[in-house]
């Protein structure tokens, strides 16, 4: 058995949340709030974790199985029954991390200071703590000296307690034989007949066995995540500790307060995000690129010097030096060359663009293979569905198509092709060619005059 093992509870159903999902599911800067938590944990040295799991339980499962060990709890009864689920995996393991699944702020450097003080000083259960200036609502921190005497819950404190400003977090280090020992003694009698966590730190004191803290320095990992309100909370502190990360690694951030980062973006230096920028998911942005104003951009990667401005993107990968916008929407599928441009109001699905290709302005690209430095003039629209099928359209090296041409696939045009404006190119056109595809123009003099008689 490992010497460390942290266990995370995730079993509650988070009423106050208003929501069908499970509380530990909510999303904070692109992240749910336990896989916050199942990172910081993986980052002090703990693979995989325990997770305690029972309210929607297979939407928590779903999500984490991979990562780490269920463990159900069937009936929500408390914090110290939730633990209690999980006995049967802490035999023999000297240290017992325990963590609550909603505490999305938790820093792992927190966490590894935590088990350090608590293995040296050899106590049964030290205690993570933090100053609030508004301690309402936490349980207040007794102690002697150094040691840990009790915990008061507000309810339950005296004035004179009340004033106290050193908090509870509810992130513990227990000695596994002493938890073990302890909460085969801790009983549900209280008004909602459940079995409390912070009971045994009362079996301990009784036993005469030493209890310590760690207080925190950064209050914020204190905040646990009960409403909708506090989950804004914390992602605006998250937001702020991620917009301070790039900052101190070279990125430029024109305005940080409309620049929003989520938690697994990756950016080299020297890139530039100008203002009201959303990168989410797993996008990677490479040096000297320049992304925004007012652009999204989902789980992209964006090569060296690129440029991005007013543009949507999801699930696409853009290459380097490539000219990207205004308005652009690149969908799922997209894979742009170095020196591609996508110009205004252009939509491009499921297609690949090689080395210099071209897409000015004013048109949709869909199942598209489209050649290097082609050009695709105004108006252009690849008819790529059937009304049951998706074709291909494939056009070929320096090809050049004028404005306002339907390619309806499955089709292919050759290298150094050309379409003239205006065509519906229903067959191959082959390399070299001139396709035009037009019906005789045909013009009634005094039309208007006689319509009007």
């Amino acid at each position: 058995m490992p010497n460390l093992v942290a266990v995370i509870m995730a079993a509650g159903k988070g009423t106050r949340m208003k929501s069908k999902l499970p509380k530990v599911m909510h999303l904070l800067a692109g992240k749910t709030l336990l896989e916050h938590v199942i990172g910081a944990v993986n980052q002090v040295g703990i693979e995989r974790p325990l997770v305690i799991v029972g309210h929607g339980r297979e939407v928590v499962e779903a999500s984490i199985c991979e990562r780490t060990e269920v463990v159900v709890q069937t009936e929500q009864l408390g914090t110290g029954h939730a633990i209690m689920q999980a006995l049967p995996y802490l035999e023999g393991v000297q240290t017992v991390l325990v963590l609550s699944g909603d505490q999305p702020l938790l820093k792992p450097e927190t966490l590894h200071a935590l088990i350090k003080l608590h293995e040296t000083q050899g106590v049964s259960a030290t205690v993570l703590t933090a100053y609030l200036d508004q301690p309402f609502g936490y349980g207040r921190i007794i102690k002697s000296g150094e040691s840990l005497v009790k915990i008061v819950e507000e309810k339950d404190a005296t004035l004179a307690e009340q004033q106290i400003k050193e908090i509870n977090t509810g992130t513990y280090c227990f000695r596994g034989s002493a938890l073990r020992d302890a909460l085969t003694k801790i009983t549900p009698q209280n008004a909602q007949g459940e079995y409390y966590l912070t009971e045994v730190f009362d079996i301990f004191l009784r036993q005469g066995e030493k209890m310590q803290t760690y207080r925190t320095a950064d209050s914020h990992e204190a905040l646990g995540i009960n409403s909708r309100g506090q989950l804004a909370e914390a992602e605006a502190v998250f937001r702020t500790r991620i917009r301070e990360h790039w900052l101190s690694e070279g990125v430029t951030l024109i305005d940080p307060a409309s620049t929003f980062i989520d938690a697994e973006v990756e950016l080299a230096s020297d890139v530039t995000i100008l203002p009201f920028t959303r990168l989410l998911g797993k996008t990677r942005i490479e040096e000297n690129a320049v992304i925004g104003p007012q652009t999204s951009l989902e789980n992209c990667t964006v090569g060296c010097g690129s440029e991005v401005i007013y543009t949507v993107a999801k699930d696409a990968v853009i290459g380097e030096r490539c000219h990207i916008g205004p308005f652009a929407y690149l969908r799922p599928g997209t894979k742009l060359e170095a020196e591609v441009k996508v110009g205004d109001f252009v939509e491009i699905k499921n297609s690949w663009l090689e080395t210099g290709a071209k897409v000015p302005h004013l048109s949709y690209i869909g199942d598209a293979h489209i050649g290097k430095s082609a050009n695709i003039g105004a108006g252009t629209i690849t008819c790529n569905y059937d009304g049951v099928n998706k074709h291909l359209t494939k056009i070929g090296d320096y090809a050049f198509i004028g404005s306002n041409t339907n390619l309806v696939a499955p089709v292919e045009v050759g290298e150094h092709a050309v379409t003239g404006a205006g065509s519906t190119i229903t067959k191959n056109v082959p390399a070299e060619a001139l396709a035009v595809e037009r019906c005789q123009q045909v013009i009634k003099e005094h039309w208007y005059r006689k319509k009007m008689k």
